[in-house]
């Protein structure tokens, strides 16, 4: 296992600003496998790029560029979660500008995240940006989801769709433009979930079904269950599992460029 060494820059938001990228690499000059950018959970309303770091630096570790991004946060400069889906959009973009700088090409690189940040990394990933509708192509050859939220949002009774938009800055009966089982068609990236058989916030029969929209259209999609795991389970010191995610995800990103 290779050193890290760590920077921060920024990335110009879709409102003008500026956002944080925390940028992790190997530090004894490894050869750059793969790229992966990363976007921090908190129900769109807190959080920071910094809570992904302990996650960047392990895959940094292992040769790869992992880079964790802020977004606006809805009260905090964001009013919908369009705001926020705009600014990951963004930071997606930036993101494979950076790593073409290390010598990365598109194929090789991918994004994900943690809850809210995970529902927004596939929601770049999988809806076009100008209409809820299926994107033609990804922008990334994967995507890593952190206990996602938003798999199947109609699942949820009408009282929880609706609090769920006020929650998330979704305009009134437009849970369905943001449920990602309505936007499972081939051709969508590949995934690998990492889920808590006893998560709160998206029960695990929520991602099962999730999985198997995506098998049955033809999409690579890997759900990794950890029996008894509550939500946020994946960071280090919360439970026993942080390597075992760190490893799966390196070796999902290695298996799929190994493949290309």
């Amino acid at each position: 296992m290779t050193a890290y060494r760590e920077s921060s820059t920024s990335y110009e938001a879709a409102d003008g600003g500026e956002l944080p990228l925390r940028v992790f690499e190997p530090a004894d000059g490894t050869r750059l496998a793969a790229g992966i950018v990363l976007f921090h959970g908190g129900a769109l309303r807190t959080g920071s790029a910094d809570d992904l770091a302990p996650h960047c630096r392990r895959l940094a570790s292992r040769g790869i560029l992992a880079v964790s991004a802020g977004y606006r946060l809805l009260g905090r400069g964001a009013v919908r979660i369009d705001d926020c889906v705009a600014d990951v959009r963004r930071a997606v973009e930036h993101f494979t500008g950076l790593a073409a700088l290390h010598g990365l090409q598109r194929s090789r690189l991918f994004s994900g995240g943690s809850s809210a940040g995970a529902h927004l990394a596939l929601v770049a990933a999988m809806i076009a940006p100008d209409r809820p509708v299926p994107a033609p192509t990804p922008g990334v050859a994967g995507v890593v989801a952190f206990n996602p939220a938003g798999l199947d949002l109609l699942a949820f009774s009408p009282r929880l769709q609706r609090s769920t938009e006020q929650r998330a800055g979704i305009a009134e009966g437009r849970a369905i433009e943001y449920s990602l089982i309505e936007f499972v068609r081939p051709g969508n990236p590949p995934m690998l979930i990492h889920h808590g058989t006893d998560d709160e916030v998206e029960p695990i029969d929520h991602v099962r079904r999730f999985r198997d929209a995506m098998v049955r259209a033809g999409n690579e999609c890997i759900l990794r269950e950890y029996e008894n795991a509550a939500h946020a389970f994946h960071y280090p010191g919360r439970s026993r599992h942080f390597d075992d995610v760190i490893d799966a995800t390196a070796s999902f990103l290695f298996d799929r460029i190994a493949a290309t």
